[in-house]
């Protein structure tokens, strides 16, 4: 009865142990297991207690060692690590001591535990995301879509004579070259100089007594004020101003004041 007794309490012991392995195997490393351990002093993680969280660790690697003789290494590493770090914080530092000081090696734990907390919690952050094959689907056509293209000109013939004409002009296209203004003479200047002259055509005359001097010597000179002449002209005779008379097919024009 004694040895059943014995024997019910060492698997009880066995199934604790196993419960209390599988529960180190959760973590992924000593730093996630810090981090859990921080999490429960609910607290900022730049303002853990370091000197708490090194003892609650100490405590589960001993209860740890004592159950799992074959524990990972780098957990050991760490518990000798923070043993340090309580020794420096609980001690007070030498001046002549070189190296970081016990709150310099806790504030890099403090970041490193800080910096853990967000790669986990994007890493979660991501899992939520849809996933492939679980909350949205491929299509189930696997060969390659071909895209043909059919090309249907809608040009008449009219159309290309067009755009052919429109390259032609613009391979023979000739920038305009204004003369200068010194070999111009504009209408307004030609009208208001006829109007002064005006009184004086009591008799028939020629367009050119009407033109100004020097200027029918220059070819350029004398086609621009020939036509700017004639259209003051033809403007005054419009006005009633003038009458105008040509006896034949291409003689010579001419003008006078008109009879009232």
């Amino acid at each position: 009865m004694e040895s059943q007794t014995n024997f019910e309490m060492n698997l009880e012991q066995r199934i604790s142990a196993e419960n209390l392995v599988i529960d180190i195997d959760g973590f992924e490393g000593p730093l996630d297991l810090l981090l859990t351990l921080a999490r429960t002093q609910k607290v900022d993680m730049r303002k853990i207690s370091i000197l708490q969280l090194a003892r609650q660790y100490l405590k589960f690697v001993e209860e740890a060692k004592r159950i799992r003789l074959e524990l990972a290494a780098d957990y050991l590493v760490m518990a000798a690590w923070l043993a340090f770090i309580k020794s420096r914080l609980l001690l007070p530092q030498e001046a002549s001591e070189d190296g970081p000081s016990g709150e310099e090696l806790a504030a890099h734990l403090a970041f490193q535990l800080e910096r853990l907390e967000a790669m986990r919690r994007s890493a979660a952050q991501l899992m939520a995301r849809d996933q492939l094959g679980k909350d949205f689907f491929s299509r189930g056509i696997l060969q390659d879509v071909t895209l043909k293209k059919n090309i249907v000109y809608k040009a008449t013939v009219l159309d290309l004579m067009q755009a052919y004409a429109r390259l032609r002009v613009k391979e023979n296209f000739k920038p305009l070259h204004i003369e200068e203004r010194d070999k111009i003479f504009s209408m307004e200047q030609a009208l208001d100089r006829m109007k002064s002259l005006i009184g004086h055509a009591i008799e028939w005359g020629s367009l050119e007594q009407f033109m100004p001097e020097g200027w029918l010597d220059d070819p350029k000179r004398r086609r621009s004020v020939t036509a700017s002449t004639f259209a003051a002209m033809l403007e005054l005779v419009k006005l009633g101003k003038l009458d105008l008379r040509q006896t034949g097919t291409f003689s010579q024009i001419e003008i006078k004041q008109k009879e009232n």
